[in-house]
């Protein structure tokens, strides 16, 4: 019987199509799982150091911290802004750079100027709360000496100089 049939032509055309439905699947949930098992958490806070002696000059302050946790860390967001009384918008300017170490040295300040900084860390999980904000001073730029006032005897000098500092300098050493 199966040679007979074999023999035969069948027409095995489909009168209807069949009918398949699209199904989108929505991985997002296993997504989130399967990324949150390997996952490092957000850093802790830093801890911003007070100002180091010699850490600044009339124009630059050398900013340091660290971290009490061994969390992973990819980079650091200093924050700082001058110190002032005044509310001047363009003076009171929030500055932000990103570096990899827990230190760096700000350039481009005024001198016998105070700048409040505060640090956070980032990493692939997101960025910590930020350190609490210390405030650092640049020196004093020097101060301008009087020529014409310069008088002398023979035990004796008067010298006269003034600041060129907007802030009061607390004290001057006089060299001879």
């Amino acid at each position: 019987r199966l040679e007979e049939f074999l023999k035969k032509e069948v027409d095995l055309e489909l009168s209807a199509l069949p009918d398949f439905e699209e199904r989108v699947i929505d991985f997002s949930e296993v997504e989130l799982l399967m990324n949150s098992i390997n996952t490092i958490p957000a850093p802790c806070a830093p801890v911003i150091n007070p100002q180091a002696p010699n850490a600044a000059t009339g124009t630059s302050l050398r900013v340091c911290w660290g971290l009490f946790s061994d969390d992973t860390v990819e980079c650091y967001q200093v924050c700082y802004k001058p110190v002032s009384n005044e509310r001047r918008s363009d003076e009171q300017a929030e500055h932000t750079l990103k570096v990899r170490e827990t230190y760096c040295t700000i350039t481009n300040l005024l001198p016998n100027t105070q700048y409040e900084f505060w640090v956070s860390a980032l990493n692939a999980s997101g960025i910590s709360p930020p350190s609490e904000r210390a405030v650092y001073v640049t020196a004093p730029s020097p101060p301008t000496i009087k020529s014409k006032k310069i008088r002398s005897c023979e035990n004796a000098a008067l010298v006269c100089w003034e600041s060129r500092d907007i802030n009061p300098v607390d004290s001057y050493m006089v060299e001879l």
